[in-house]
């Protein structure tokens, strides 16, 4: 038990409830309807379930793979905040994104979703679910992967072994740990699963009571062979050497044997300042490093209003003790009455009241993430090109033309959004930057930058590490309204800078592109926006990259093929999607349907395999679907072509 004084007095246990209902609120429900035999859902499994999945027959597994690699991410050359300490602590997030049952696999047609939009903090999430009644071993959604590792963060799934006071059964721990031989069968499937859908590990949360020595000893030897596989595994604190559940708030003698197994610990949420101390001091004497272990926060109920002994974990001017470890950060999601206010309070979450990293000055207690921690950037190799779309949204844009009115989510379309949210220099008042979701670009979001400048003010968007060739140019989409824009791109290599003067926009939407040649073989460090100083501005900014031009787009998809038709009411149905991969590296594809005078956008996916929500189609009526790839410079190839006829 904490100490008076230390960290959060109440004790909340690693606990999914098994009703849905405690989940609602992140995803509106599915209809009971035909489309509900055709939509794919992530996969979760009891330990004796698990045995028999098996890729080639479960159906849903090709629309449940994420073929994103994981980035490379570096510090940036100017990090915005001179208290946060690089390569030091680090960030484990635990996220319940959906209930653990009838979770969509690619997304789906409700803006109603927890948009992770602060990568650039988090090292690791943990996909967070399960529950007695419905599965304990939970994959993650391909979405979050494929958003995830376009940021650098890996992702983890959850295999959650809950209290018996919450249905938890001894027996199913040990069929958890059971041995053929020297192989453990459930070890097997798990590693199966994480290579087929493209994960990077599995966060291992034992609560169940009534073991003994021998099922711990298990335990560890189960986590000894799952490592050999080459995954990641996280360890909770809760199971002891005994095989008892007692939470030790620390790293102790008795669950060291499974931290030293394991690539990290996450340790409950009772700790103290001294504890903490012991828990470094003992990691470092087993060789580890102490930011291995993860001091877990409880966020679920209050967010930033939690109480935090900040200090014991970071302690003013001396090195980092141990890793922070968010427990259900989409608090701020949950708790928002809008979208506006969830990106309102998602900005206070990670980067603090004043809403700029650069300054995390205040009296408050939460400084923000980014007061400790240095923000990584994902972006280290050409091409780069973002459109500022956050992964759902009221609308979609395809290069400048709303091509569907229908709301969304679906975090594999998500781009890699702004390094810094935001840091605006200059003096007297100041322009705001935002997102705005009324009139994007390319997908659902495009920048917004409003307000009277009294001095030139630095939009600080983008650290980058590129280094650029003599084909390499600068790209910009953006419109300002009538007048001149007084906007410039601000390209920063070291401490000397490139200004490209964007002048005057129309109420279009306009591309321009800047040679980089003169560079070639320099590294470009940042991207940032000035806004020179006069009357209001009011600025969109649909897209921004950083490329070296193809001549030839991406070839089309080939052998494309429905899967299966579902009627969701007399106007629509849904599909299910699959094709062969263009040759080469592909960003997306996206899928339309052609009316003979225009392209209504229906969805898009990194995969190979796509189930379509929403198709207007009528009874009789025969409907042109066209998948299109688009490369990571959204270079875009003709489209492949198949029909679907609607049936009663």
């Amino acid at each position: 038990m904490a100490h008076k004084g230390d960290h959060v007095p109440t004790r909340r246990q690693f606990l999914v409830l098994s009703s849905t209902a405690a989940l609602t609120s992140l995803l509106s429900e599915t209809p009971a309807s035909a489309a509900e035999v055709a939509q794919p859902y992530a996969s979760y499994w009891h330990p004796a379930t698990i045995l028999n999945w098996d890729p080639s027959t479960d159906r849903d597994a090709k629309y449940n793979r994420s073929t994103v690699p994981l980035a490379r991410r570096v510090v940036p050359a100017r990090p915005a905040n001179a208290h946060a300490r690089p390569n030091e602590a680090r960030v484990q997030a635990l996220v319940a994104y959906a209930p653990t049952s009838n979770n969509p696999a690619q997304g789906a047609l409700d803006m109603n979703y927890y948009a992770t939009n602060y990568w650039q903090y988090i090292d690791e999430l943990v996909f967070w679910g399960g529950s007695a009644s419905e599965g304990l071993i939970l994959a993650p959604n391909p979405t979050v992967t494929d958003a995830a590792h376009r940021n650098g963060v890996k992702v983890i799934g959850n295999v959650f072994l809950p209290p018996t006071a919450y249905g938890g059964q001894i027996q199913w721990v040990r069929d958890f740990v059971k041995r053929e031989g020297d192989r453990f069968p459930v070890a097997d499937k798990m590693i199966q699963v994480a290579r087929h859908y493209g994960f990077d590990g599995w966060f291992l949360n034992q609560e169940t009571a009534g073991g003994n020595t021998q099922l711990a000893n298990d335990m560890r030897d189960f986590i000894v062979y799952m490592k050999k596989s080459g995954l990641r595994v996280i360890w909770y604190d809760a199971m002891t050497d005994t095989g008892s559940v007692s939470w030790q708030n620390a790293l102790t003698a008795r669950n060291r044997m499974f931290f030293e197994q394991s690539d990290e610990m996450f340790m409950n949420f009772w700790w103290s300042t001294q504890g903490l101390a012991n828990s470094a001091a003992l990691a470092r004497q087993m060789g580890r490093s102490p930011y291995d272990l993860a001091s877990g926060v409880d966020v679920e109920a209050n967010g930033y209003n939690t109480s935090i002994g900040w200090a014991s974990v970071f302690p003013e001017n001396k090195p980092h003790v141990t890793s922070l470890g968010f427990y259900r950060p989409e608090w701020t999601f949950k708790s928002a009455s809008s979208p506006a206010d969830f990106y309102s309070r998602d900005n206070r979450f990670w980067v603090g009241q004043n809403g700029d990293p650069a300054n995390t000055t205040t009296t408050a207690s939460w400084k923000g993430v980014a007061h400790y921690i240095t923000e990584l950037t994902p972006i280290t190799s050409l091409p780069f090109v973002t459109n500022f779309n956050t992964g759902h949204g009221r609308k979609f844009a395809v290069g400048g033309t709303v091509r569907s009115a229908q709301a969304w989510n679906n975090l594999s379309l998500q781009d890699v959004l702004p390094t810094w949210r935001w840091s605006v220099t200059g003096t007297g008042t100041k322009v705001t930057p935002s997102l705005d979701w009324d009139d994007p670009y390319d997908g659902g979001t495009a920048l917004k930058i409003t307000g009277t400048p009294q001095s030139a003010n630095d939009v600080r968007l983008f650290a980058t590490s590129l280094k650029l060739t003599g084909s390499s140019q600068f790209e910009i989409v953006h419109r300002t309204g009538t007048g001149p824009s007084r906007l410039q791109a601000i390209l920063r290599f070291g401490t000397a800078e490139h200004v490209l003067d964007l002048g005057g926009v129309s109420g279009a939407w306009r591309r321009s592109v800047f040679p980089l040649g003169e560079h070639s073989g320099a590294t470009l460090t940042e991207i940032s926006l000035r806004v020179l100083p006069g009357a209001a501005i009011t600025a969109l900014i649909g897209r921004i990259g950083v490329t070296n031009p193809v001549m030839t787009p991406p070839a089309s998809p080939s052998n494309v093929r429905v899967e299966q038709v579902s009627r969701t009411n007399a106007t629509t149905a849904s599909a299910r999607l699959t094709w062969t991969r263009s040759p080469g590296t592909i960003r997306q594809y996206r899928v339309y349907k052609w009316t003979g005078s225009e392209r209504i956008f229906l969805g898009g996916t990194t995969n190979d395999a796509y189930f379509v929500p929403a198709i207007p189609l009528n009874s009789g009526e025969t409907a042109q679907i066209e998948v299109e790839a688009v490369s990571e410079a959204f270079d875009v190839s003709p489209p492949a072509q198949i029909s679907i006829t609607g049936t009663p």
